[in-house]
């Protein structure tokens, strides 16, 4: 367990910030949505092992293709009911949702590139036509 008192288990906002390659804005933005709850020290925010790891699954989240809202349910399952099965349970019907919603996406990339290799052959037709 983290002593708050030990400098060594908490982080600064720019500490935080430089080791996940994100923004001070970016950290300050998922404190104001209530993914984040620093301590306070002063006007100093003051990140412990918790939060910490809080960041690491709302970045790795995004990654995935959540939103925010959809990050916040899932974190925030982890210490409310129905824990942390019900927690991978929502997580795995969240990652269906997602795996779906990407499968159509590369459908409909696959559909366009069909159509832009037909439209660009009608035009080279049509260049050799005119030349």
């Amino acid at each position: 367990m983290t002593d708050p008192t030990d400098p060594s288990d908490l982080w600064t906002i720019s500490r935080l910030a430089e080791e996940h390659g994100v923004t001070l804005r970016t950290i300050r933005h998922y404190e104001d949505v209530g993914l984040l709850s620093p301590a306070r020290r002063g006007s100093q925010r003051l990140y412990d092992a918790r939060q910490r790891i809080r960041l690491q699954l709302v970045l790795r989240g995004k990654r995935l293709g959540f939103s925010l809202p959809e990050i916040a349910t899932i974190v925030n399952m982890y210490d409310e009911q129905p824990g942390e099965a019900g927690q991978l349970r929502y997580l795995l019907d969240q990652i269906e949702v997602r795996r779906a919603e990407l499968e159509q996406m590369r459908r409909d990339i696959d559909e366009t590139m069909t159509e832009l290799d037909r439209v660009a052959a009608r035009c080279h037709e049509d260049l050799a036509r005119l030349a």
